[in-house]
């Protein structure tokens, strides 16, 4: 028998209508998956914009006001995906009032913020899903495998990338995301919080980094209106606050050296995110455009040996609840299918399956970490 899970959505931008078609694609991907979810409400403070959701969307009911949410016996789980200021208050007030919690990342503007909605879970003892999507690759699944064999040898050092063009326009909207209020850090929070956590996830915990941050695009003209994603707009120009790029070197437990290098005015360059991992005995690459695909050098050769390719396929990570045959591409918004999927395994069974707010508290740590030592000057230890 399948059972409901009343939930809803609270802040209905790009991100809340990729959470919400997500939710509805679980049952033709994992169709043995004894929970379903049933779309509540939608809440979003942008008039008209909820109504129009749930008229399109199929959610039940619509409110400007996210409190409204808090206090809805219907709703069980909460997609939260309003700007970064406000991932504080609303995850734990979510938390607290015993609702299962599916957050996008950074979770909050910083590490103190994400502790709080951590301990806020913690505390109530109900599931938690953060939306670090690169992670559900199956690609990415096989190669944190394939360095857990050893199969490369030892790691000696790594590379991850985040590039993207999204913020290069210069008459892009100044939007809560360039300013250190609402949005907190600029390219950190947006991008090097997924570096920061494939980084962990392939490598294991960060020991202590140096980092350097710029802003390139130092102006935006303000907004006349409503925006969704990158807009542009043609208003006052006012001051970009927070950074567009950063270059960090990394040193982890294990010993491993790595470079993580984000930044979101990269003219030229239209998602390029992707890592390349080498070892005492090979090295394996992923490409996010390519995302079905490992490159692997691995045998005893060390010198001029070769990269093969390696297709992923139905054995490797949840590959196959979409595609047949290795080679047949997957997307972006199926890596948040699997998300939303994990998140209700979660909730179904009681366990813990993907990333959760914790992974959250670790990426933000890394976070403040390089916010620190791009303004000493210097390396700086990351705690726990």
């Amino acid at each position: 028998m399948v059972a409901t899970l009343g939930v809803a959505v609270v802040g209905f931008g790009w991100m809340g209508r990729v959470h919400t078609q997500a939710y509805a694609r679980v049952p033709h991907h994992y169709p043995g998956l004894p929970l379903r979810a049933e779309l509540v409400t939608v809440a979003e403070d942008v008039p008209g914009r909820a109504e129009e959701a749930a008229a399109q969307f199929g959610f039940a009911s619509a409110t400007r006001d996210w409190r409204e949410v808090v206090a809805d016996p219907r709703v069980k789980a909460v997609s939260i995906t309003a700007p970064n200021f406000l991932h504080r208050e609303i995850g734990v007030a979510m938390a607290e009032a015993g609702k299962h919690i599916w957050i996008e990342k950074p979770v909050g503007l910083t590490a103190e913020d994400a502790r709080a909605v951590a301990d806020a879970v913690a505390g109530t003892g109900v599931r938690s899903a953060v939306g670090f999507n690169y992670r559900n690759a199956p690609a990415v699944e096989s190669a944190r495998a394939l360095i857990a064999s050893g199969e490369i040898g030892t790691v000696t050092h790594v590379r991850v990338r985040l590039f993207s063009d999204y913020a290069a326009h210069p008459r892009g909207a100044l939007t809560w995301r360039y300013e250190r209020e609402r949005g907190g850090s600029g390219v950190l929070g947006d991008l090097a919080s997924h570096g920061a956590d494939l980084a962990r996830f392939l490598l294991g915990d960060i020991a202590s980094l140096t980092a350097d941050t710029a802003i390139f695009v130092p102006e935006r003209a303000r907004p006349t209106g409503a925006t969704a994603g990158h807009t542009l707009a043609t208003g006052e120009l006012g001051p970009v606050e927070n950074e567009d790029y950063v270059n960090c070197l990394l040193r982890f437990a294990s010993g491993a050296r790595g470079v993580l290098e984000a930044c979101r005015v990269s003219v030229g360059e239209q998602n390029n995110y992707g890592f390349e991992v080498h070892g005492t005995k090979g090295a394996v690459f992923w490409d996010f455009r390519r995302m079905g695909e490992l490159g692997i050098s691995r045998g005893t050769g060390y010198q001029d040996q070769p990269v093969s390719t390696m297709y992923v396929g139905p054995g490797d990570g949840e590959f196959g609840a979409f595609q047949p045959g290795a080679a047949n591409a997957m997307g972006y918004d199926d890596l948040k299918v699997v998300e939303a999927y994990r998140f209700l395994r979660s909730v179904a069974e009681g366990t813990s399956y993907g990333a959760t707010v914790e992974d959250a508290v670790h990426s933000s740590v890394v976070l403040d970490a390089m916010s620190r030592s791009a303004e000493s000057g210097s390396w700086v230890e990351v705690s726990a």
